[in-house]
């Protein structure tokens, strides 16, 4: 059985038993009054206890118009970069905003770089790529981020040491906050363009605001005909029927209500690079609290062997579904469109699924956990530097140790073990998350663990556990909400590694390799008080540890 809606330039194809299980939930939110309520604003559709904040973070919807006149403004702004000959854009900051931005940019081919990380060798390789045509977004909603503040200290002193100082240095620089918050004073006194992100908006719903759209259209993205595209689909969103955000949160939303609450996300020809990292974020972040949610498990793509290796998951293909038999393929959800219509398309969907899910989608009351032990191990007396104490390795087999409870570990002798011990911990429906605080362009080829994971665990397990990977402190803001938050079921494996060239934080008592070790061990604590099986490897030398691990599950 096949199910297709369309509207808006956008399609949702439901096969097998997602139709009979999404219609159901579909039925009763029509019934209910629910679309025509939300396109309206509503706020009470998450119930009492959060229609507070709803009443704040609801203007996404409204977007697709109220935008227009940043987008006319971004266009003149561009052109001033470039007549400055600032052609090399770098986007500093956190969240789902930060991936939009890199969705939009790499789906329309234009150069962003993008610096959601606080490891020295990324951002000092960043640093290296031409700093006399770079412009610098900072992006930080509540003008406080911790990391995106560090990258404006490195880069000044950076373009000060370049020669770069006065209005010259302040025209290197682009703002996006909220009015008022401590980011916006800084560049009112230094002089730095400032674009005020929307106050009704959360950055996780930002894709279309200006945290979304400022680094894109810099960079040379139309951020017009985003907009367009969007706005192409808000004719459905009142719809009861013919309405395919709805019809796809109605579906997501059945298949964790009978027990999928792992969705398995795979590109097959949509044509848009990076958009399952930004579904994953939203997701997982709107919906993983309360002790429950959805978690995707995000895939190379839909030949990927992790296709086959999730088990009896929901399976969730960006484009056009695989033409090949294989187990799950003739079930599942396919999502096909226009980027700017698909951002639109899945934060209401995800808000949809929220209601049906019973949990807040615009709260990340659990993310908190993670920065209040980063800011336990930054705070000091007296300017001193942060002291971060890890305790004894419980095992170290070439450049690798192995950090981790006694009882998880007891008995193992090397690394192949380490990780079995690590793979048979979650329970039945668990997952297995790795968690890497490294460098996304150096260490890329640490993101190969997810697959060689997942298929040892089809050996060591009778059952397969969903494998997840996220860049640190990138996953914070994503299913970092949920590892705290969702169900309490997931094990979880953090690799560190040695840092050969560190930069010091300006006016800060700590270096950047101090600040990610310290995200990392806030993280590790944060997991560790909720009883949750958490190994941590530590790479002395990154490339020769990353070859270990890899070569360790090929065994």
């Amino acid at each position: 059985m096949t199910s297709v809606v369309t509207a808006g330039g956008v399609s949702v194809t439901l096969r097998g038993d997602a139709v009979d299980q999404g219609e159901t939930v579909l039925d009763r939110l029509a019934y209910d009054g629910v679309p025509r309520s939300l396109a309206a604003g509503g706020t009470t559709l998450w119930g009492p206890d959060a229609a507070p904040l709803a009443a704040r973070r609801l203007g996404w919807l409204e977007l697709p118009r109220t935008a227009r006149p940043l987008a006319a403004r971004l266009a003149g702004l561009t052109g001033a970069a470039r007549g400055a000959g600032l052609d090399r854009v770098v986007l500093c900051g956190t969240g789902g905003s930060v991936l939009a931005a890199e969705v939009i940019a790499r789906s329309a081919g234009a150069a962003l770089t993008v610096l959601d990380t606080t490891d020295p060798h990324q951002v000092g390789a960043a640093l290296a790529g031409g700093l006399a045509r770079t412009l610098v977004v900072v992006s930080s909603r509540s003008g406080t981020g911790v990391a995106a503040d560090a990258l404006r200290r490195i880069f000044e002193r950076a373009f000060a040491e370049a020669g770069i100082g006065g209005d010259d240095l302040a025209g290197r620089f682009v703002a996006v906050t909220d009015l008022g918050t401590p980011l916006n004073d800084l560049a009112v006194e230094a002089g730095y363009h400032i674009v005020h992100s929307e106050p009704d908006v959360g950055g996780r719903y930002g894709a279309l605001g200006a945290a979304g759209l400022v680094p894109a259209a810099l960079a040379g993205v139309d951020a017009a005909r985003l907009l367009d595209e969007a706005a192409a689909l808000v004719p459905a969103l009142d719809q009861p029927y013919d309405n395919p955000p709805l019809a796809l949160g109605a579906a997501l939303a059945a298949s964790a209500l009978g027990g999928r609450d792992k969705l398995v996300l795979a590109d097959h020809g949509s044509g848009l690079p990076g958009l399952a990292g930004w579904v994953e974020q939203l997701v997982a972040g709107a919906t993983g609290k309360d002790g429950r949610g959805l978690l995707p498990v995000v895939l190379d793509g839909a030949h990927d062997p992790g296709f086959e290796l999730t088990g009896d998951l929901r399976r969730v293909v960006l484009g056009s579904r695989p033409d090949e038999p294989g187990p799950g393929r003739e079930a599942g959800i396919s999502v096909a469109g226009p980027l700017g219509a698909q951002f639109l398309l899945w934060e209401y969907a995800t808000a949809i699924a929220g209601r049906v899910l019973g949990v807040d989608p615009f709260g990340a009351p659990d993310e908190a956990a993670s920065a209040a032990g980063t800011a336990a191990l930054l705070r000091s007396e007296e300017g001193a530097a942060p002291t971060v104490v890890s305790s004894p390795a419980v095992l170290v087999s070439g450049a690798v140790e192995v950090h981790g409870p006694e009882g998880l570990l007891k008995g193992v002798k090397d690394l192949s073990g380490v990780l079995d011990a690590l793979l048979a911990a979650p329970p039945d429906g668990g997952y297995l998350a790795v968690l890497a605080f490294l460098d996304r362009d150096g260490d890329a080829r640490a993101a190969e663990l997810r697959t060689l994971l997942a298929a040892r665990a089809a050996q060591v397990r009778r059952k397969p556990v969903p494998v997840t990977f996220g860049w640190g402190p990138r996953f914070l803001h994503a299913t970092g909400q949920y590892h705290k938050g969702g169900p309490q079921n997931g094990a979880f494996l953090q690799i560190t590694g040695a840092v050969m060239r560190d930069l010091p934080v300006p006016g800060r008592p700590y270096s950047l390799a101090e600040l990610q070790l310290a995200q990392a061990f806030g993280d590790l604590r944060a997991l560790r008080s909720l009883g949750r099986p958490v190994v941590r490897l530590h790479l002395r030398d990154r490339a020769e540890g990353v070859a270990q691990l890899v070569e360790a599950l090929k065994d």
